[in-house]
């Protein structure tokens, strides 16, 4: 096993922050095998590179002797995480969430280690599902409603005259109560987890146990460059994306992105990302290009990494006038209206290139959807159709219409 400083120089590089690094150091003195604790709410079916930020910091831990443990919120995804949402979120129904749920292990599994002695998966409905009203009663009495309220994302919903439910006020004390019944070491989060992390400390001091460590990672900013990646924003890459839209996803993002992106999704060394992000050094295609193919090795393998390069450079060279060869077929049989047409909305959303009529109808005003080459102008108008039309949404996205 590596020395002490040494697991803690490899553990605390990229962190945001660590509370605190001198705790963790003490605790890896130890000399004991640490229990580093992961948790995530099953709220969406696929896990994203922003997701793969605290895996990948996870999966150090494994690497260096000590155990991962992944907690599925399946209880907690009932309510859902209020952290940085302007509205109460839609409570998901049981069966949406054991769908979620079933997804997140064979993802997980792209980056963590998942032998048994390496990583113990758990449900949090196991403790939290036998909880009586009186010990939920007891639960709250641990935390005072001023510090609740501490919460950037409640005082700013408080500011704004927007509701907030007693139900989410529940939410970091459920994660709090998992750090106690896995008796973790170290939680590790986001940026926007700290809150909930935290509180573990605090109701871990409650129950005789010492503070857990909090790891916080920085957030993985989304394609678009703004907002955190995130599945409802659209400016995301899945771990399970094919190679291929992996790519053209990586090479759109903006130049100032790709810091960030070598450093939390990649281990690539701090000189070599120096080299790579100075446009002196390395024109900003390539930089991205190198990026794009490190990210697509991770989850798929080298041969699809150089595969999704040359097809990348064939279709968008030149004016971007070719065709993948791999589009996927859909289907439309019984999608169309009694006229024979489509609309543009319901294409889109059967194509799998919009999540909703409204986001297929902002691509079609924004002039981003084609059939056949030809722009479609007019986001209302049904679309006379036929098989082998080939549908595209922006510069990535490809399908091709099989009718009958």
């Amino acid at each position: 096993m590596r020395s002490v400083d040494e697991q803690l120089a490899i553990l605390t590089r990229g962190a945001e922050a660590v509370y605190s690094a001198e705790e963790l150091k003490a605790r890896l003195a130890a000399g004991r095998p640490l229990r580093a604790k992961l948790g995530m709410d099953p709220t969406a079916p696929d896990l994203t590179l922003g997701h793969t930020v605290v895996l990948r910091k996870l999966r150090q831990f494994q690497d260096l002797g000590h155990t991962a443990v992944l907690i599925i919120g399946d209880y907690t995804a009932m309510i859902g995480d209020p952290t940085g949402r302007s509205k109460t979120r839609p409570v998901l129904s049981p069966e949406q969430i054991q769908s979620n749920a079933a997804t997140y292990f064979q993802q997980a599994g792209k980056v963590l280690d998942l032998r048994p002695e390496k990583l113990e998966v758990r449900y949090n409905s196991e403790w939290l599902a036998k909880l009586t009203f009186a010990e939920v009663v007891k639960l709250m009495s641990s935390m005072t409603t001023a510090r609740m309220l501490e919460r950037d994302t409640f005082a700013k919903r408080i500011a704004e005259g927007k509701e907030i439910y007693l139900h989410e006020l529940l939410y970091p004390i459920m994660q709090a109560y998992d750090s106690v019944m896995i008796r973790s070491d170290v939680e590790l989060g986001g940026t926007d987890q700290t809150f909930n992390n935290l509180c573990g400390r605090d109701l871990q001091r409650l129950n005789d146990q010492p503070p857990q460590i909090v790891l916080v990672m920085p957030i993985l900013v989304g394609t678009d460059g703004t907002q955190k990646m995130s599945k409802s924003m659209g400016n995301y890459v899945a771990v399970t994306d094919p190679p291929g839209e992996m790519f053209g996803k990586v090479m759109s993002i903006p130049d100032t992105l790709m810091r960030n992106w070598f450093e939390l999704t990649t281990d690539a060394s701090a000189e070599a990302i120096g080299q790579w992000v100075d446009p002196a050094a390395t024109h900003p295609r390539q930089a991205k290009e190198i990026l794009a193919r490190q990210i697509i090795t991770q989850y798929h393998d080298a041969g699809a990494a150089d595969h999704a390069a040359s097809e990348f450079a064939r279709v968008f060279s030149g004016g971007g006038s070719g065709l993948p060869d791999d589009i996927p077929e859909i289907r439309l049989d019984g999608k169309l209206g009694d006229d024979g047409k489509i609309s543009p909305g319901d294409l889109l959303v059967a194509c799998g290139m919009a999540t909703s009529k409204g986001d297929a109808r902002r691509a079609v005003e924004e002039k981003g959807v084609r059939i056949n080459g030809g722009v479609v102008t007019d986001p209302w108008a049904g679309l006379a159709v036929k098989s082998g039309d080939i549908v595209q949404r922006g510069k990535r996205k490809f399908a091709r219409i099989t009718l009958g």
